[in-house]
């Protein structure tokens, strides 16, 4: 029988290919950048009470992100230990924006996407202090926008300036951020983001119908993102979102 003998080198490949460090956490990784370390210096404290307030234990942190359009907000949610459903952490106000009501269909229309997204990556280096990229386009993206040039780059982020983006100031980044950090240290692997046009409530969808009224593509592409909205008002959870072949979105309990 012959023995095996690992090299470090490839020792080294197989810990990364297992997802596993022997070194350092998230967290820590992410406090190698200064404008990270700044952010903790700054926000660990006031997170972590805002955290406490609503018996939150930091070490199994989940959030979870909605945008709303028209009324040029951010709600940041959270859960805790063994918990489902979530409750609301903080609003963060939008402070700029481009385009209008509606979903990006193509690259350089300067539209803020609507969908169901996640975060999908951390980016210590932006040109906005920190930024969190949004996962556009999704499948539901790849088949109904321009499939050449659907444009991509979203980003939730600092500063006050957007062509697509939500941008949310320097100072509100470094919380959002650092609250994502967080849940992904706790061993969250998806953060949700839903962005909606405006609240899909009664009120919002009377708005929708009242102003859009020869829109019929367009109304139907919002009672389709109502389901998830409701979805997730109704009890509080996140639905696992599917995509069917035309673009409509499923939910239902993950």
């Amino acid at each position: 029988m012959k023995k095996i003998i690992l090299t470090a080198a490839l020792l080294s490949v197989v810990i990364i290919l297992s997802g596993q460090s022997t070194h350092s956490s998230f967290r820590e990784d992410q406090k190698k950048n200064s404008r990270v370390r700044v952010a903790y210096n700054e926000k660990d404290g006031s997170i972590k009470k805002l955290l406490k307030e609503h018996s939150i234990d930091i070490s199994f942190l989940k959030i979870f992100i909605r945008v709303f359009k028209k009324e040029a907000m951010m709600e940041v949610w959270a859960a805790g230990k063994g918990e489902s459903a979530f409750r609301l952490l903080k609003t963060y106000p939008i402070c700029a924006s481009s385009g209008g009501l509606g979903p990006k269909r193509k690259g350089g229309d300067g539209q803020v996407p609507e969908g169901f997204y996640h975060i999908e990556s951390f980016n210590p280096f932006s040109n906005f202090f920190l930024s969190l990229k949004v996962s556009y386009p999704n499948q539901s993206d790849k088949v109904l926008c321009d499939t050449k040039n659907p444009g991509g780059d979203i980003f939730i982020h600092g500063n006050c300036v957007t062509i697509g983006c939500m941008p949310i100031t320097d100072d509100k980044i470094k919380e959002v951020y650092l609250l994502a950090v967080e849940a992904k240290n706790a061993g969250q692997s998806l953060i949700s983001v839903h962005v909606f046009p405006c609240k899909m409530d009664a009120t919002g969808m009377n708005y929708l119908e009242k102003e859009y009224p020869r829109q019929q593509k367009l109304l139907n592409f919002w009672k389709d993102l109502k389901q998830g909205f409701d979805f997730f008002e109704n009890g509080k959870k996140i639905p696992a979102v599917s995509v069917n072949k035309d673009g409509s979105y499923s939910f239902k309990n993950e």
